[in-house]
Parts: C-alpha cells; structure tokens; sequence
C-alpha cells in the first residue's frame, strides 16, 4: 500500500500511515479471531512489530504542527464553553461589517473634506490651482477645477 512517488501534500502522507495503520489492526482483529496455536502466534508477532513501525513512521511524518489549520484561541475557548462556533462567526461578520461601514464613512468623509479644501484654495489661491489639481487626482478626487 506504500506509494512509489513521493508526497506532495504532507496530509497526503498522514492519511497513507493511517491507512496502513488501520490495515495491520484489521489483520492482528482476524489473526486474534482465527487463533489456532504457535503459527498463529508467530504471525500476529509479525503483525504487531509492522503495526508500530507504522505508528512510528506516522509519528515522524505528522510532526511539523503546520500541518494542522490554525484555529483562532477564541474560538477554541467559545466551543469549550458549549457555545455554537456558527453564532460566533455570525458575530464576527456582523462586527467585522460595522468596522467596514464606519471606516467607508470615514475615508467619505474625508474624500469630501479634500474636495472642499481644494475648491476653497482654488478660489483663495488661483496660484495653487494647477498643484491642488494634481494633488486631488492623485487621491482619487473629482475634477473641482471647472467651475
């Protein structure tokens, strides 16, 4: 069941050992349940020395703990307390989306305070007018310039 071509995806690795590992407890289940003396006890030895060399091939390919996802504390923590992780994320959604409207607010607000700024300068400072302009396309302002 070993492959020939080396892995890839080190998860793909772990499954491989965890399926050799789950075939050689099937064989020690049948050696166990069809017992019939010493040639049986000589070939569930055999069994036994393969199933923990399986175990320690996957013990040294799932070391590396990048192989796992990472799961935010908080989160661990909010299902320890019995609580649904779905309620969570719905509230991290919700607080995220009031975070976005109140910064989207404030880049508006801003975007219209330079246009006001600029329409001022250019009727104060008609000698600024051509810098204003560049500098209020440069942030992605409307031409004020014309009128």
């Amino acid at each position: 069941m070993a492959p020939d071509a080396p892995e890839t995806n080190p998860l793909d690795a772990v499954e491989d050992q965890l399926k050799l590992i789950i075939h050689d407890l099937h064989l020690i289940n049948v050696a166990i349940h069809k017992y019939q003396g010493p040639e049986t006890a000589n070939a569930l030895q055999s069994y036994i020395k393969t199933l923990i060399r399986h175990f320690l091939a996957l013990a040294k390919s799932s070391t590396p703990t990048s192989l796992l996802p990472s799961i935010p504390p908080e989160i661990i923590t909010y299902v320890e307390d019995g609580r649904n992780p779905d309620i969570y994320t719905r509230e991290f959604v919700e607080l995220a989306k009031r975070g976005n409207q109140y910064l989207k607010g404030k880049a508006e607000a801003f975007a219209s305070f330079r246009d006001v700024l600029a329409e001022e300068i250019r009727v104060s400072l008609p000698e600024l007018r051509e810098g204003v302009e560049t500098v209020v396309e440069g942030t992605g302002g409307r031409d004020v310039g014309t009128g």
